[in-house]
């Protein structure tokens, strides 16, 4: 069968070249409207150190609270002694990350959050304390941004296929940890 002759005669289109892309491929190519232009929304988890966990790619105008399950899903922990912990002992995010529903989840996940609240969730009787101390420890995951902005193939976008642009992410990651597995400084 040939789909030239579908289209050309009025037919309706079967996929759109999806089988090109894979299954997994998202329909926009991760890329999307926001504030900042046209573009893709790295949501990324790093460990006290700045260094990446994981990653994930979606379009601009996603928000980061939508894809924080998602993102955290793809995290494990092991522990040198012990029973393996796959979730954190605690979680740092600015305002964004402020909704019950993420509170919940780190509540029934035994993970300490350390979440500002937005202006219009301060309670009144001030019976919520906040981690200062903690929450200023959540600059190691702007460095690591900032260290991957410094990437000139992943701050330009050089691929087209989101599935793409996550692998080289993922190949940033590695190279990080390779460069701090044998650097000449140990």
């Amino acid at each position: 069968m040939v789909r030239g002759w579908q289209l050309g005669a009025g037919g309706e289109s079967r996929g759109g070249g999806r089988e090109k892309r894979g299954p997994d491929e998202p329909l926009d190519h991760a890329l999307g409207r926001s504030r900042g232009g046209f573009g893709s929304k790295i949501h990324l988890v790093a460990d006290g150190h700045g260094h990446p966990l994981a990653a994930h790619v979606t379009a601009g105008q996603v928000h980061e609270s939508t894809q924080f399950e998602t993102l955290l899903s793809r995290v494990r922990i092991r522990q040198p002694q012990g029973r393996p912990r796959t979730r954190p002992e605690a979680l740092a995010g600015d305002e964004g990350y402020s909704y019950p529903r993420i509170r919940q989840w780190l509540r029934r996940h035994a993970v300490r959050g350390i979440i500002p609240r937005r202006s219009d969730q301060h309670p009144a009787d001030g019976r919520v304390r906040f981690d200062r101390h903690g929450y200023r420890r959540r600059s190691t995951i702007e460095q690591c941004v900032g260290w991957l902005k410094e990437c000139r193939r992943l701050a330009m976008r050089f691929e087209k296929l989101a599935l793409n642009f996550l692998a080289m992410i993922h190949l940033a990651m590695i190279q990080r940890y390779l460069r701090l597995l044998f650097s000449d400084t140990a």
